[in-house]
């Protein structure tokens, strides 16, 4: 299987730690957050993965070459002269992953104990276009499914936005965990050209594809958007288990 790993964003919300270094080589108790989710992936046992590079993106190249691995290859997207935001750096990166395997995409701010073999096995199971790792927690934005876990909207609960894409009785809201699988045919279906987010792609698709949503219920899952939630998901990691933590990655 193929990955992507976003790791170009700006990391506005992480000032002052960003002020120097991009979000991707902040350290979560020793480790960057891009080593982790390189050693999650080698130990999912993907075959290649691309991280794209933006922000401070000599320094993001230089913790992937000091990364060694003989089990997996890791290209780079460079995105040095625009920031492409998710759908606009996967379309960017097609011509780097192997043809015709799926791929995993993965925030690099994303730090979880959720099971990715599980994950796989669950996608190639059902063959849809793409899955979604969700789960039940305190959001303004969810996604919303129907009863079969198919994705049928979104809204915010802030604004009071909302997007329906397929109707249904009764809607059942997740928050998103900034992980999901997609088939290569996705490519075809992309109308889309430069700099996009990827759930517009999504919520556009659903109306005539089905996007199947995976629950991720009792995992740790950590979103490092802020210093506050840094210092939380520090907190929370040293009172885990050594064995726990080792489901980091």
């Amino acid at each position: 299987m193929n990955a992507m790993l976003f790791a170009a964003g700006l990391g506005t919300r992480l000032k002052p730690l960003t002020n120097n270094k991009p979000k991707a080589l902040i350290e979560v108790n020793g480790m960057t957050m891009l080593k982790m989710a390189l050693l999650k992936m080698e130990n999912a046992g993907i075959s290649k993965v691309v991280v794209n590079v933006h922000h401070f993106s000599d320094l993001v190249i230089e913790e992937i070459n000091r990364f060694r691995s003989d089990r997996m290859e890791i290209v780079v997207s460079d995105e040095s002269e625009q920031l492409l935001d998710t759908g606009g750096g996967l379309l960017k990166a097609r011509p780097l992953f192997d043809n015709e395997n799926p791929m995993l995409l993965y925030n690099v701010d994303i730090v979880t104990t959720a099971n990715l073999k599980k994950f796989i096995s669950f996608h190639q199971s059902h063959g849809e276009l793409a899955s979604l790792m969700v789960k039940q927690r305190h959001t303004t934005r969810h996604l919303l499914f129907n009863e079969h876990m198919e994705l049928a909207g979104w809204e915010n609960l802030n604004t009071g936005d909302k997007i329906i894409t397929k109707e249904t009785s009764r809607y059942n809201a997740f928050g998103f965990q900034g992980i999901h699988i997609v088939e290569p045919r996705i490519f075809d279906l992309i109308l889309e050209t430069g700099k996009f987010p990827i759930m517009e792609l999504y919520l556009r698709l659903a109306r005539n594809h089905t996007f199947r949503g995976y629950e991720s219920q009792h995992d740790l899952w950590f979103d490092i958007g802020t210093p506050e939630k840094l210092e939380t998901t520090k907190k929370a990691i040293e009172q885990m288990s050594e064995d726990d933590k080792k489901l980091l990655y």
